[in-house]
Order: structure tokens, then C-alpha cells, then sequence
């Protein structure tokens, strides 16, 4: 072999690079364990606050401390192989900035029709480039229409500028507000507490993931990332100062105008805040949507009382239920008539009671519609505990400017009160006693510890440049990630000593024992190579790592297939594998260079568990390249120099006369095999027709809860229980690994984009399981640290849905054709690349069909979803290379004997490579096998299919493949000789 020094050197410099990448997993894992050492020492309970905090501060007082070669804990934290969400639990969140928001805050929200009808057009579209849809879709609806007259007041805006002009700037104006709000974001993040966040723009406009390991209160995430930080202060009306006029209008209104007003009331922001929502959010939202209707029945004053917790600018008390119908009244044409133009009403954060059923009514006097001073004053904010009325409290600082206003305002306010107004709701009025010099106030409001400390850190992190939406997300608890754990590693160690048993007894101990040791090496190389990019571990990448065990068995099996040949030709043990190791390479590479080809798309086009998978799959690929090729070879090499070696047959009793010397007439079979596909084709066609697809909410959008119960429980009474609470919508309820654990889908209210939406769902299923959940309060319901209860979350909104499903598609597409175009490329034959596509369109249509036709019959989740697409293009990954091998000793035999018959040089090949196809077929599906059974319900569909995949693209290798190659050859052959015949005459 060429070039062995070369090899030596590169093999040595990279196990060094992975020792060394590798060696600080060792060196964090230890400093963890005696943070968790110190920690056990304040507390014995890991789940205390004490037990956290004492753990933290063990961390982060070793944080800049140089622990290993130089590097410091936190820097060395950086370069360890982290634990995915799966495996160790977490939150996952997709957000969306809201682009059309930061739009209309440029625009200074211009009325222009056109405007905002192309707003909404854009928003219909789904397109990525949202800026770019809109700018076109303003164009068509307004071809004379200036952008510049609409943005005129962004101060690079010139009055001439063209629509061209003014798209570009209003895209770099959303890149900075969407850079704006990551930046808060993490910053928020960074204060919550979190270690080893992850947080990155994605492509679509606006959109930003988040990654938080070991997050445990989803709720409270979901509100800091949520809020806006939107801090006013307002002076205020008093009860006595509005108390006649609100009398008017509840007569006026009860005395029938409110069934003309109904139709005319609109959103208007000057008389009542968006902050309905929250409230009704925290009671039944059936019963709040009823009771708007009711507000023609039921009279302002009955709904508004004035009794405890009345006074000052709270004018009244409402029940939870009546909020809707009071927010009703106040955005009446009527109550603008009878009310102050100046007068915003605003709810109480927290109710009154203890049972939160009952909120203050708030009176706010805006100046031009606007507070008297906004939060952007604000340069700190913290919390403290309140000696004088117990709970907490959050103090803030304001800049300069600030304190001179602050100081304005309460000089002309003492005796009155001043309302702290968050996002639109109210957190305290305190009377104003004397004038506050140096910027200090105080917001008071009972809180607890977690409540306090995210409010000043949503304060100090700052505003949001416009409205934030979580589109999708994934919530997996502790308890999961544990079980993950220990699935993904039983189905590894299972998977790697019997793939090293089925070498052995088919190969004999010494090439198997080769083989074998380059499997360790490839896995060796593979994680170090992940924590040299500082990759997650995720169930995902472990998937990869495990299947790429069966395919990188592939290469040796070529080799040791050919090696066989050239021995049983009569040359001796280093002829042969000489010759081996050549006559293997091309189809060696090609086969592989086409499983790097699927897996780069899938890392272009998988997001999350799929990007996972790919990107361990594609680093896989190339190290068991590496170590197959030229390691073996070099220890091969090594061994021959020994006498012991010499008699080297690669060949066991069990495999000596196996397949030996095969004459099947496989192209003898196509008419039976074409009636066969046929009769597939029309079944599968009549079951897309009639029974559909399955589609998971990856592609239809949707909520996924998986619950843990103390007792096996009947999905069919669930479902029963759950469906007149989710009305309208779809429901599913399956079983997963056994009887006591099932995952509840719906689509139910999964458009909507409410703060609280998430919240109010997961409080519909608490009530729904009541029957089963044996008296378990909410709290320990959601997800938590219990192995009972909701142990993972999963949603994706319409949005994601709709760019998952398109890129899907295109992602199985560009497979195809990348794929066809490589063979007809490295053959330069068309019938080589029209077999290898109808083998993998095939294959596909199959797969699908198959779950088309089983779903809801088999006992585990057959959807079509992400992971199911990643089967997919793994497989047309694979089961290309079984068809490479096959045209590759096709193009061979042809070389040798060019005036053979065609079809006997394709039968021959066929069969002198069916050995390889079944070895090679068997140790992956092995591999897969054990995935099925012991890798956990995660990853059962995905492994299922591909065992599936396996299976047909075997098949269709010999029965697709090439018979639709050897027809067209037969024509080509034909045509050519008519030609010939023709030129003769």
C-alpha cells in the first residue's frame, strides 16, 4: 500500500486530537461530581433549592479557576461532549419575533389599506423572507404606491427613495430588532440560571431557538421569554372622579344600545389593554368565552363591583368570568363617548383572593395616549425581601433623564396614586407620599422568590423590540432523559458484541477480530471528532453511531468478499488481499460517498433530533471510511509478516460453502416480480385513497404529551374522557412502551398565539385524567422531576409544520436526483441511473405505503413525521450502495468479457455478489433489530422503518434496479446492432 508512513501519521494525530477533545468530559464530569459532593452537604435532597444553589455556587466560584492544561472550568465546560434533552431533559423552544409587529412599529402604525392588507398577505404566505413577500405583495396591490411614504419615519428613509431601496433598509432595520431581542433573550436566559444554554437564529425571519437543559418549570420559561418588558408608569383617576360616568354607561348600555355597539367595538388600546387574555387564561376559558355574549344581560355595575378592595384608581371588582364581557363594554363606541378620552383601563396582575378568582379594575390616564414615563428609563432592577409586609419586592434604578421625570412626576402627584404598569397589567398604584429624588421606585405585589427575580430580570434585560410567539417546542423531564439514557446504551453495547459474534463465525477470529477493532476505532474517532466541534450527544446520535456499526461492517464485508475470490482463484494470503483491498475500492467509495450525499441533506433540511442523527451519521461515514480501508489494511499488513497468518482463508465451517458459486436466473423471474410490484402499487394507491396517512404533528402541527401513570390505563376510555374538551379539533391516544404510559395528540386551539394558550391546554388535560390521576395536584402533573405525570411536551405550530413539510419534500427530491445524477455521472450510463432511481423512488413509495396501510394496527406509532423522513433518506442512502456494488461488478464483468451476453453478465454479477448483499443486509438489519427492541419507543418508528427500508431496498436492488438497467441495455445493444446491420447494407 502507497503512502503508509502518511496513514501511520494521521491515524496517531488524530486518536490524539480525540484524547485530548475527550479528556475534558473526564475533567468536568469530576469537578461535577464534587460540586455535587458540596452540595449534598448543605442538602441531601438534589431537588431542594438549597441543594441547586449550593450546587451553583460551587460551579461558579471554580468557573475562572484553571482546572486542566491551562484552561478554566467554564472554558473546559465548552469543550466536553454535552448530553442532549433527551438524555438528560430540558426545554427546546422555536420562537418567532413577530416581523409584522416590528413592520407596523416602523410604519408608526400607518392606516394606509393597502399596507396592512399586504401585512396580511405576507403572514398567509409562510414565506421565509417575510420582508421580501411583503414588499411584493405591496407592489401588487399598490404598483404607484410609495414604501418610502409609509417608513417615512425611519431616518435613513428618504422621501425619493425607491421601493427597492426602502425593502433593503427595512430588512436590515428587522435584522437589528431580531438581533435586538436575541440579545435579550439571552440575557434573560443567562440570569435565569440556566447551564450551558444554547440559543441561535435560524433562517426564517425572526425565528430563534432556544436549548435549556434541566429545565423544570416550563410555565415560568415560557413567561420570561414571553413578556415584552414593556414597563409604564401612569398617573390615575380616583373611583369618585369616574363613578357617575361608569353609572351612565352601564344604564345606557343595559338600556339596549348594546346590541348596535357589539357590532361596532373594536380594539382600541386607549380605552382597555389586551390583558383579557391573561386573565381568562387562568380560569376556564369556556366560561369566560360564554360570558362575553352575556354583557347585553348582564349590566356593567352587576359585574363591576365596588365593594372590598375598591378605591382610589381601582374602580371596581370583576370575577374572572366577566372580565371578557367587561372588556366588551369598554371597547363600545359607547363607553368612547361617555368615557375620558384620556382613560386606558387595566387589570390587576394578581387577583384579590386567594383563589384567584376575583381581579381590580384599574382607571389610567394616558397623555395622548401615551404613559407618563415608559420603562426604557429603567438601567437596573432587583429583588428583596419586604420586612414590613413580608413577600417580595422589585426595586429599580432609572438613568438621568429618568430620575429628573420620576422626580416631576411625584412632586405633582403627592397625595395620589402612581400605577407600575408591566405589558399591560397592573402591578402596583403606591401613593405618592413626597417627591422621589434619585430615581428610585419600588414595585410591590406579594411575590414569590421565582417571581420577583424574573421580573427584575425581565426588567434589566429590556424591552422587546416587538411580540414574541413560541411556534414550537419540546419539554422532556428527567425521568425520560434517564430512561433515554439507558435504552440508547443497552441497544449500543447489545448491537456492538453480537455484530462482533456474526464477524467472527462467518469470517474466522483473526480478519473478524480487524474488522472488529476498527469498529471500536471508528466510534473512538467518531466522539472525539463530535467534541472537537463541541457537539451534543443526543438518542438521536446515538441511533447514528449504532446504525453506522451495520454500515461500516459494509466495507469490510466487500473486502473480505473479494479477498475470498482472489484466494479461491489459486493466490496466495498478501496477493489476494492486495487484490481485494483494489477491486473493492470503487465500490467501496461510491457506496459511501452516496450515504454522505443523504446525510448532508438531511443536515441541510432535519432540524433538532434529525440534524442530530445526520450530523453523527456523516462523521461515521468518513471515519469508518478511514478506519476500513487503510486501517485494516495496515493491520493486515502487520499480521502477514508473522508465519502464524499466512493461512489466512476468511472463511469459518459455518460460511465455507456458503452461496458458493450461485447460478440463480434472477432476471428468469421479472414477469412474476413486475406482476408482484403491481399488485403493490395498486395496494398501496387504494390505501393513500382510503385510509391516508398518519401524519404526526410534525407536518400538521400540533401538542404531543406523553403521561406516566401509577396503573395501566385504557387508551380508549382516555379518549373518551378527553374528546368533548377539545372540541373541533383532532385527538389521539396511543399507548407507548406499556400499558401505563401513553402520548395524547391534538391540534386544539394549536393557531392561536396567546400567552397562555399552552398553559390552558395542559389545564384541560389535568381535568380530563382526573379520573386516572388518583388525586394528583397540577403542580405535580406538569412536567417535572416525578416519574408520574406529564414526563415530556412536544408542540409545533402551523408555521413550523408548513416549512417542515416543504422541506421534507425538497429533501427527499434533491436525494433523488443528487443520487441519479452521481451514478450516471460515475458509470456514464443512463440505465445504471434509471435503475438506481426506480430502486429508490420504489423503495420509498413502499415504506410509505406501508405505513399507510398498518397504522393504528401495529402496536407502536406509525406517523409520518421528521424522523420518518430521516428514514427515508438514510435508506435511499443505503440501499444505493447494495445497487453500486451490483452495477459495479456489472461494469467490470463487462470489461472483462465485453462480447458476453448481457444478461448472462448481469446474472453472474448478481450472483457473484448476493454473498455481500445478504451479509451486509443481515448485520444492519441485526443492528436495527436490537434498536427496535431495547432502544426505547423514541426511536421505534424511526428504527422500524428503516428495518423496513432494508428489507425492500435489498429487493429492489435485483428486482428493480437492475432488470430496468438490463431492458434498457437489451434496447441500447439492439438499436446498436440494427445501426451496424443497417451500415453494413
Amino acid at each position: 500500500m502507497q503512502s503508509k508512513g502518511f496513514i501511520r501519521v494521521l491515524a496517531v494525530l488524530l486518536a490524539l486530537v480525540c484524547v485530548f477533545y475527550l479528556s475534558f468530559s473526564f475533567v468536568t464530569s469530576s469537578i461535577e461530581d464534587d460540586a455535587a459532593a458540596y452540595a449534598a452537604k448543605v442538602d441531601n435532597n438534589p431537588e431542594s433549592q438549597k441543594y441547586k444553589d449550593a450546587y451553583k455556587l460551587y460551579l461558579d466560584s471554580v468557573g475562572h479557576e484553571k482546572v486542566y492544561l491551562g484552561y478554566t472550568y467554564n472554558e473546559a465546560r465548552e469543550k466536553q461532549i454535552g448530553l442532549g434533552l433527551d438524555l438528560k431533559g430540558g426545554m427546546n423552544v422555536t420562537l418567532q419575533i413577530s416581523v409584522p409587529d416590528i413592520l407596523r412599529t416602523l410604519s408608526k402604525e400607518n392606516p394606509d389599506p393597502k399596507f396592512n392588507e399586504a401585512i396580511a398577505l405576507a403572514e398567509k404566505s409562510q414565506n421565509k423572507d417575510f420582508v421580501g413577500t411583503f414588499c411584493a405583495e405591496y407592489k401588487r396591490l399598490s404598483p404607484n404606491g410609495s414604501l418610502a411614504q409609509i417608513f417615512r419615519s425611519i431616518e435613513r428613509v428618504n422621501p425619493g427613495d425607491s421601493n427597492e431601496a426602502v425593502e433593503q433598509i427595512l430588512k436590515e432595520e428587522v435584522n437589528a430588532m431580531v438581533d435586538n431581542s436575541y440579545n435579550t433573550l439571552r440575557t434573560r436566559i443567562d440570569r435565569f440560571g440556566v447551564v450551558a444554554p444554547n440559543i441561535k437564529k435560524m433562517e426564517r425571519d425572526g425565528q430563534i431557538l432556544l436549548e435549556l437543559p434541566g429545565i423544570k418549570e416550563p410555565e415560568r420559561v415560557r413567561k420570561l421569554l414571553q413578556g415584552s418588558a414593556n414597563l409604564e408608569f401612569y398617573e390615575t383617576y380616583t373611583l369618585e372622579e369616574l363613578q357617575q360616568a361608569f353609572a351612565q354607561l352601564s344604564d345606557s348600555y343595559a338600556a339596549g344600545a348594546a346590541a348596535s355597539d357589539e357590532k361596532e367595538a373594536v380594539a382600541d388600546s386607549a380605552n382597555v389593554a389586551a390583558a383579557d387574555t391573561a386573565l381568562v387564561a387562568k380560569a376556564d376559558t369556556t366560561g369566560a368565552e360564554k360570558a362575553a355574549p352575556a354583557a347585553a344581560v348582564k349590566t356593567l355595575a352587576s359585574m363591576l363591583w365596588a365593594n372590598g378592595g375598591v378605591g382610589g384608581p381601582a374602580v371596581g371588582l370583576t370575577s374572572v368570568q366577566d372580565t371578557a364581557a367587561v372588556n366588551n363594554i369598554l371597547r363600545s363606541a359607547l363607553a368612547k363617548q361617555l368615557l375620558p378620552t384620556n382613560l386606558k383601563c387595566a387589570w390587576s396582575v394578581k387577583a384579590v383572593d386567594d383563589k384567584g378568582r376575583y381581579f381590580q379594575l384599574v382607571a389610567l390616564k394616558t397623555q395622548n395616549g401615551k404613559p407618563r414615563l415608559g420603562g426604557d428609563v429603567v438601567d437596573d432592577a432587583s429583588s428583596e425581601y419586604d420586612q414590613m409586609q413580608g413577600g417580595y419586592t422589585v426595586n429599580m434604578s432609572m438613568n438621568n433623564e429618568g430620575s429628573r421625570r420620576w422626580a416631576q412626576i411625584t412632586q405633582e402627584n403627592i397625595g395620589k396614586q402612581v400605577a407600575i404598569v408591566l405589558d399591560d397589567q397592573v402591578y402596583s398604584f403606591p401613593t405618592v407620599n413626597t417627591v422621589i429624588e434619585g430615581g428610585r421606585s419600588q414595585i410591590t405585589g406579594n411575590f414569590t422568590v421565582e417571581e420577583a427575580n424574573d421580573l427584575a430580570n425581565v426588567l434589566k434585560s429590556g424591552k422587546m423590540a416587538a411580540k414574541v410567539n413560541i411556534v414550537s417546542e419540546s419539554v422532556i423531564g428527567p425521568s425520560l432523559g434517564q430512561q433515554a439514557i439507558s435504552s440508547g446504551l443497552w441497544s449500543f453495547i447489545i448491537a456492538l458484541v453480537l455484530l462482533m459474534l456474526y464477524m467472527i463465525s462467518f469470517y474466522g477470529f483473526a480478519p473478524a477480530m480487524v474488522a472488529n477493532c476498527c469498529l471500536i476505532l471508528n466510534l473512538f474517532f467518531t466522539l472525539g471528532i463530535l467534541a472537537s466541534f463541541q457537539a451534543v450527544l443526543t438518542l438521536s446520535g446515538i441511533a447514528g453511531m449504532v446504525l453506522s456499526l451495520g454500515m461500516a461492517v459494509d466495507a469490510n464485508v466487500l473486502i473480505f468478499e473479494r479477498t475470498k475470490e482472489e484466494l479461491r482463484a489459486g493466490k496466495n494470503v498478501k496477493s489476494a488481499l492486495a487484490d481485494g483491498y483494489k477491486n473493492a475500492f470503487s465500490a467501496i467509495f461510491d457506496s459511501n460517498l452516496t450515504s454522505v450525499i443523504t446525510a448532508i441533506i438531511l443536515l441541510v433540511y432535519g432540524t433538532g433530533l434529525i440534524k442530530g442523527f445526520a450530523t453523527t451519521l456523516l462523521i461515521s461515514l468518513i471515519c469508518s471510511f478511514f478506519t476500513a480501508v487503510f486501517i485494516s489494511r495496515l493491520a493486515f499488513e502487520w499480521m502477514l509478516k508473522k508465519k502464524r497468518f499466512e493461512k489466512l482463508t476468511f472463511t469459518t465451517k459455518i460460511s465455507d460453502n456458503f452461496l458458493r458459486n450461485p447460478k440463480i436466473n434472477f432476471l428468469g423471474h421479472t414477469k412474476i416480480t413486475n406482476i408482484i410490484i403491481a399488485a403493490v402499487c395498486v395496494v398501496i394507491l387504494v390505501s393513500f385513497f382510503t385510509r391516508g396517512l398518519n401524519r404526526g404533528i410534525d407536518f400538521s402541527g400540533g401538542r404531543n404529551y406523553i403521561v406516566q401513570f401509577d396503573h395501566d390505563v385504557n387508551t380508549a376510555d382516555i379518549q373518551e374522557e378527553l374528546a368533548p374538551l377539545f372540541p373541533e379539533s383532532s385527538l389521539s391516544v396511543i399507548t407507548i412502551d406499556n400499558d401505563s404510559k401513553v402520548r395524547i395528540s391534538t391540534n386544539y386551539k394549536i393557531a392561536d398565539q396567546g400567552e397562555n394558550i399552552d398553559e390552558e391546554v395542559m389545564q384541560i388535560l389535568y381535568k380530563g385524567l382526573q379520573p386516572e390521576l388518583n388525586g394528583m395536584k397540577y403542580e405535580d402533573f406538569n412536567v417535572s422531576n416525578e416519574s408520574v405525570g406529564v414526563v415530556q411536551t412536544e408542540k409545533v405550530g402551523p408555521s413550523i409544520a408548513d416549512d417542515m413539510t416543504q422541506g421534507a419534500i425538497w429533501a427527499v427530491m434533491f436525494s433523488l436526483i443528487a443520487i441519479a445524477l452521481y451514478i450516471l455521472l460515475r458509470f456514464r450510463d443512463l440505465s445504471f441511473s434509471m435503475g438506481a432511481l426506480a430502486s429508490l423512488a420504489f423503495t420509498s413509495f413502499v415504506m410509505i405505503g406501508f405505513y399507510s396501510l398498518f397504522w393504528g394496527i401495529l402496536p407502536f406509532s406509525m406517523e409520518i413525521d421528521q424522523s420518518f423522513i430521516a428514514a427515508i433518506l438514510t435508506i435511499i442512502g443505503y440501499a444505493i450502495n447494495d445497487t453500486v456494488v451490483v452495477f459495479d461488478r456489472v461494469r467490470e464483468m463487462i470489461h472483462l468479457y465485453p462480447k458476453q451476453d448481457r444478461r448472462e453478465v448481469i446474472n453472474h454479477s448478481l450472483n457473484s455478489t448476493l454473498t455481500r448483499t445478504i451479509m451486509t443486509s443481515s448485520t444492519t438489519a441485526l443492528v436495527l433489530l436490537i434498536m427496535f427492541l431495547f432502544g426505547g419507543e423514541t426511536l421505534r418508528s424511526f428504527t422500524f422503518a428503516m428495518l423496513l427500508g432494508v428489507i425492500v431496498g435489498t429487493l429492489t436492488t435485483i428486482y428493480v434496479a437492475t432488470p430496468l438497467a438490463y431492458t434498457m441495455q437489451r434496447r441500447k445493444i439492439a438499436k446498436q446492432a440494427a445501426k451496424a446491420a443497417a451500415a453494413r447494407k
